[in-house]
């Protein structure tokens, strides 16, 4: 068997599957931990070979029942004969990526498959069982306009449906449009949380500063809960999977006991593993909160106080009163030294800064974001979870590829091009 540079040797069909092997000698293995974006971008390249690999041969009806396929799980419904028959001539064409994508144009692919796919990121239950609002149309509409998705964390922008009022204080606007059924592809489009909602262009977030986010992870609480639900929706790791109890400790803050129950074993061996690394970067919210007007949580807005850290940071000071008192929204990644380490945070950024904005992009620029991203999505198009070494190193090579342009279109593509024939 002959070996394609980049580690990687030709896969084979059996069955239907596509199986992968890896061909690195011991010493080829260190070289790649030393260039790693290399790899990845040899990867990334090696996967769009097997696509075309994967395609040759296949007779018209085997490719016709594989476009269906790819086209059921990326849009959730039939494809026209006229699809069909493009997309089949395609996969007959070494080209089941290109497939793929023209499965991604039917409107059904943002109004259902991506409304489901974002939808549980949007509120503390994590349900699909709720509707359309802000969060979940931002997202739609970067994932159309192939807005580079490591600034979902970060950027000022907003999707809004064309010909409706927004609201600051009401999700009205995006609850009627999903009852009228509007088409999301043809009708969102792209604004600021500036021109709608009034937050300072420093101060947005992305995803984190839209509304939905707001009323979800910022209301009450200690807005630890945004830094927690963007953890675990973005990167894909709860706190527990990333305890480390070997960070310093002198940033958590009052309202953790040191001894609670009367134990301090109990702080030292568990809750320091999560505060001592969330409390620094947590901080970054200081200045946010959710208001809302009586005992209807559903009307409120995010509320941003520059320079004024928010009083339910200095809830329950009495826990422990040498702990640390917030003075401001700075920050601090202590996860790049430690275990944590293996999240791949981006050696081009300081691991510091002020505000959520700068925190999201510490956040998006790190490996696991964009691991994160595509496990997600392979799980939505192949319905189920990696399982094989052939999956993990297809992840890898799509990784690969969505880092170099963050789009995340193209990662539904590549997904159900590699699951078309399982």
């Amino acid at each position: 068997m002959q070996t394609i540079r980049g580690g990687y040797s030709p896969p084979r069909i059996d069955g239907g599957s596509w199986e992968w092997t890896i061909a690195m000698s011991n010493t080829s293995r260190k070289k790649s931990r030393v260039s790693r974006a290399v790899a990845l971008a040899a990867g990334a390249c090696a996967l769009t070979l097997f696509a075309q690999i994967a395609a040759a041969d296949i007779n018209e009806q085997d490719a016709r029942a594989r476009a269906k396929r790819i086209h059921d799980r990326i849009a959730g419904v039939p494809p026209s004969e006229t699809v069909l028959d493009n997309m089949a001539n395609r996969i007959t064409n070494n080209d089941p990526v290109g497939a793929a994508e023209l499965a991604t144009e039917d409107p059904a692919f943002y109004s259902v498959t991506l409304k489901n796919f974002v939808t549980p990121w949007t509120n503390r239950d994590q349900t699909v069982f709720a509707p359309l609002n802000d969060y979940t149309a931002t997202v739609i509409g970067m994932v159309r306009d192939d807005k580079p998705f490591n600034t979902a964390l970060s950027a000022n922008i907003l999707y809004i449906v064309r010909g409706s009022q927004p609201s600051a204080t009401s999700n009205d606007h995006y609850a009627q449009a999903e009852t009228n059924g509007v088409d999301l592809k043809a009708m969102l489009e792209e604004t600021t949380q500036t021109a709608v909602y009034g937050t300072p262009d420093a101060a947005t977030a992305g995803l984190m500063t839209t509304r939905a986010a707001s009323a979800a992870f910022f209301i009450a609480g200690t807005n630890r809960a945004m830094f927690r639900f963007t953890l675990l929706n973005h990167l894909c790791k709860d706190l527990e999977q990333v305890q480390d109890t070997s960070r310093p400790p002198d940033r958590i803050r009052q309202d953790v006991s040191r001894s609670p129950g009367g134990d301090s074993r109990i702080f030292l061996n568990n809750c320091i593993g999560c505060h001592s690394g969330m409390d620094p970067m947590a901080q970054a919210f200081a200045s946010y909160d959710y208001v809302h007007d009586g005992d209807d949580e559903t009307q409120g807005r995010l509320v941003y106080t520059p320079g004024v850290v928010n009083p339910k940071y200095f809830i329950n000071p009495d826990n422990f009163k040498p702990g640390f008192v917030t003075p401001d929204d700075k920050w601090e990644n202590r996860w790049r030294q430690g275990p944590n380490q293996v999240l791949g945070w981006n050696p081009a950024l300081p691991g510091q800064g002020s505000g959520a904005k700068s925190l999201g992009e510490e956040l998006a620029a790190s490996t696991q974001f964009a691991q994160c991203q595509v496990e997600k999505v392979f799980k939505a198009v192949c319905f189920r979870a990696p399982a094989s070494t052939q999956d993990r190193d297809a992840i890898d090579a799509i990784r690969g590829g969505f880092m170099s342009g963050y789009r995340l279109k193209r990662v539904f593509a590549e997904t159900a091009a590699y699951c078309m024939g399982q």
